[in-house]
């Protein structure tokens, strides 16, 4: 099905976000699994799944539409601190909000509501979970402190029962 090439372009704009995205989560998965972090490392590799899924759908949906995926990947900051990653992820999200936001809009313009659906799960999951829980960390950070935020993202294991 050929499709609008103004969308599969954007739609290709997206898909470079959420490969950045996937890849950002994915180092700061491993690196909250380096340090112990469990509760973290669970939670931010699940993120890494979902980006995953949302680059696999917008890469379908450019193929459907007779486009070729542009497999560029955004740029990814990769942060020293656990705020600071926290950071790092949220900023991300919102740039991937903004950009499903204008891509929505592209695609209402030109009559693809097809695509519109996709991108308006994709901006219910960025805005209901992922940025949404990103902002409670930062929040309890701040509300707790930092040492007690951490300890709390401890996870005992049957090898490390004391943790």
């Amino acid at each position: 099905m050929l499709g609008n090439t103004e969308v599969i372009d954007y739609l290709n704009t997206l898909l470079a976000g959420e490969l950045g995205a996937r890849d950002q989560y994915f180092i700061h998965s491993r690196m909250y699994d380096e340090w112990s972090y469990k509760k973290l490392y669970e939670r931010i590799n699940h993120e890494m799944a979902d980006e995953t899924m949302h680059a696999d759908a917008l890469i379908r949906r450019i193929l459907m539409l007779d486009g070729t995926p542009d497999m560029r990947v955004a740029a990814v900051r990769v942060g020293k601190t656990v705020p600071e990653m926290l950071r790092f992820d949220l900023d991300v999200e919102e740039e991937v909000r903004t950009a499903l936001r204008e891509g929505i809009v592209i695609c209402e313009r030109v009559r693809d509501f097809v695509t519109r659906d996709i991108l308006l799960a994709q901006l219910g999951d960025t805005e209901e979970d992922h940025a949404y829980w990103l902002e409670q960390q930062l929040r309890q950070i701040t509300m707790v402190g930092l040492e007690n935020y951490l300890q709390a993202q401890l996870k005992a294991t049957e090898s490390d029962p004391a943790v």
